[in-house]
């Protein structure tokens, strides 16, 4: 079995709005019920369950009725943080999948996800145990003084770095379901989780993991600024309008 989870526990704070950001509706049609939509007509994909900020879960069956995602099986609260979201996405699969299950991780708002980068995903997963969606990087790339934003007037650059050596992680994160329990269970156990940014990949090098990488695409961008917003909008309309084209 190969399950989507679905992350939409966050609060969208850096967008501005008033509601989460994977809510917003695009041409009245909510974010995530765009990203969902993709995982409910990949044929690999066998069901879904979404980790969602408490305040929505109703809204959650409500969308799954609405929008005809006959595959969304399951809503669970999410955590304050990634983490703690995919951590109660586990769990709350630990007596509904087996341990040679896939699991595929994706944030709720990114919903330029498309099928060859799901089909890529799975494949490797099977393959090597995980899989992260991933791209080169192709910028010129310099190191921060500091963490600060590149916005913040005191922060600047002195140092190159080899982007032939950079590799961009995006989701979805693709895991056999033993494998991720089992990461957990262990970075639980050992304290490791408390140390780490809250990531899986962090956790995944902090204790000493390879992370094998599926296919990426530069278009498959989170949505966390308005521009991003407007964006998506101009992506649905092509694609709109190219369905229109071959049914004419």
């Amino acid at each position: 079995m190969n399950v989507a989870v679905i992350l939409a526990g966050g609060v969208g704070s850096r967008l501005g709005a008033n509601i989460p950001k994977q809510f917003i509706e695009v041409l009245g049609k909510p974010v995530l019920a765009y990203t969902i939509n993709a995982f409910e007509q990949h044929p690999e994909i066998d069901a879904i369950l979404v980790v969602c900020v408490k305040p929505y879960i109703d809204y959650m069956w409500e969308m799954k009725e609405k929008y005809n995602l006959d595959k969304l099986k399951w809503v669970t609260e999410g955590g304050t943080t990634f983490q703690g979201s995919v951590l109660n996405g586990i769990r709350y699969l630990e007596d509904k999948i087996s341990k040679d299950d896939i699991v595929l991780v994706h944030f709720g708002a990114s919903p330029f996800i498309t099928g060859d980068i799901i089909t890529d995903a799975i494949r490797v997963c099977k393959e090597k145990g995980n899989a992260i969606s991933t791209t080169d990087y192709y910028l010129l790339s310099g190191k921060k003084k500091s963490t600060a934003s590149v916005s913040d007037p005191n922060n600047y650059s002195e140092e190159y770095m080899e982007r032939e050596t950079i590799a961009i992680m995006n989701s979805p994160h693709a895991f056999k379901y033993g494998f991720i329990a089992g990461l957990y269970k262990e970075a639980i156990e050992t304290g490791i989780i408390d140390t780490v940014e809250p990531h899986t990949t962090t956790l995944m090098y902090a204790m000493g993991k390879k992370i094998y990488f599926s296919y990426g695409s530069q278009n498959n961008i989170k949505i966390t600024r308005k521009e991003d917003l407007d964006l998506f909008e101009g992506y649905v309309l092509m694609k709109q309008r190219r369905a229109a084209e071959r049914k004419d």
